[in-house]
């Protein structure tokens, strides 16, 4: 079993203390589309491969691309969402290279015009606030798929699935603002929740619709210069960014005690291994060689269109955990918790609104009701307990027995109701794992 990265550190505490981490996040957000960015095929995932697949998206001579309108929206919702300015006026551009899934030799991106600039994100990392700029987020298309394993000739030959390939893509850059492998995960993690509470997107990394690549330096610390930035990829889980940056963090300092040299390249995290593999220079944008897109006009957001598109979105996580803890009476802790997700939420603010005390209807939920679901392998969509059935539980033992435990009221005072909710979602035969 591949030991993590703290597990393999062997640079000294005092040496890593000397250096300053700075980190930068590039995350492709596949948008919830039912079509691709420029063309009427389907974006569904699983689907046999090359099915979703037309002579635009592949690419071939004389096609051209028609943009949607709805990726467009996604987009914005995304951006607003994020507190960037979304701009009237933005362009499409051509970045030119050669890889096998890319069919054209180019894809359509956004380079000096993008849809959106200047957003910030706010984390929470040990207790203390932090606020992390977002630089742009930009629309462009997704790629093929490489398939390297799971076919008859798969040790000499590559496969390619084209249904990925034109599927809109929203890549949101952030500033150099991340200092640790904490900050990074947060800060995935709050700018993921956001999606989903907008529904831009399902951000399944399993499925590859939300994708991570981190730009990692160290400097030393107090100093204002930035170090060799080095590109780290295939990071697909929230696990393995954290780890990779771990160990690209105590490599870069090692390579400097040791009067070495930083490369600025990109690397692949290799998680069987426990490290990071060289796999090419890193490219700039001169590299590939980008200009306006000719067979697409420049994108035009009237003001009148932003501000409907505002005005849509829902209350954001940060938003809701602060009426939450102001209005029902909760600790920041249980509105962390019970806003993890949007139905989460709103399945809690039934439960109150059917009656249910704020405080006793979030620790009924916390130690009964998620940890049934969770042992069950149940997300709250599909709670057989209704948000009505639970507020007159949960009212009922309020007002019979008074308890500060919601887990152990006395049996007699719940003849059948608090067994209904054991019934209902029985507990695991299985071990927990450890």
């Amino acid at each position: 079993m591949a030991r993590s990265a703290s597990e393999t550190a062997s640079l000294a505490p005092e040496i890593l203390a000397k250096y300053e981490p700075v980190i930068g996040l590039e995350v492709h957000v596949q948008l919830l589309t039912k079509t691709k960015i420029f063309c009427g095929c389907s974006t569904r995932f699983g689907d046999p491969p090359n099915t979703n697949v037309c002579p635009v998206c592949l690419g071939l001579p004389g096609t051209l691309p028609v943009l949607n309108k709805r990726a467009v929206e996604m987009a914005m919702r995304a951006s607003l969402a994020l507190n960037c300015k979304v701009h009237e006026r933005s362009r499409f551009a051509r970045k030119n290279y050669f890889y096998p899934d890319l069919p054209k030799g180019y894809q359509i991106s956004q380079y000096e015009l993008p849809l959106a600039t200047g957003g910030w994100l706010d984390i929470e990392v040990g207790g203390a606030t932090k606020r992390i700029g977002i630089t742009r987020l930009h629309l462009e298309e997704d790629a093929a798929k490489n398939l390297h394993e799971g076919f008859s000739q798969s040790a000499s030959k590559a496969y390619i699935d084209y249904n990925r390939c034109g599927t809109p893509l929203a890549e949101i850059v952030s500033e150099p603002d991340i200092r640790s492998s904490e900050e990074a995960y947060a800060y995935l993690t709050a700018l993921r929740q956001i999606m989903l509470y907008t529904g831009v997107s399902d951000v399944n990394m399993e499925e590859g619709s939300l994708r991570c690549d981190a730009n990692v330096s160290v400097r030393p610390r107090g100093s204002d210069k930035f170090g060799t930035k080095v590109e780290v990829k295939n990071l697909n889980s929230f696990r393995f960014l954290q780890k990779a940056l771990e160990y690209e963090i105590e490599r870069h300092i090692g390579v400097l005690e040791s009067g070495g040299r930083l490369t600025q390249e990109t690397r692949l995290w290799h998680q069987a291994e426990g490290r990071t593999v060289g796999m090419r220079s890193k490219e700039k944008a001169h590299d590939y060689r980008y200009f306006p897109e000719p067979d697409l006009l420049p994108v035009h957001v009237s003001s009148a269109w932003r501000e409907e598109v505002r005005r849509s979105l829902p209350e954001l996580p940060e938003a809701k955990r602060s009426r939450f803890v102001a209005s029902y009476g909760i600790t920041p802790y249980d509105a962390e918790v019970l806003t993890a997700s949007k139905a989460l939420a709103d399945y809690f603010e039934s439960v109150v609104k059917s009656g249910a005390p704020g405080k006793a209807a979030a620790n009924w939920m916390q130690t009964e009701l998620l940890r049934r679901l969770n042992d069950s392998g149940k997300e709250i969509d599909a709670s057989p307990v209704s948000a009505k059935s639970l507020a007159e539980l949960v009212t009922l033992v309020e007002s019979e027995q008074p308890c500060s435990s919601p887990a152990a009221p006395p049996p007699i005072l719940l003849p059948r109701k608090a067994s209904a909710l054991k019934s209902a979602i029985p507990p695991s035969s299985r071990p927990h794992a450890m």
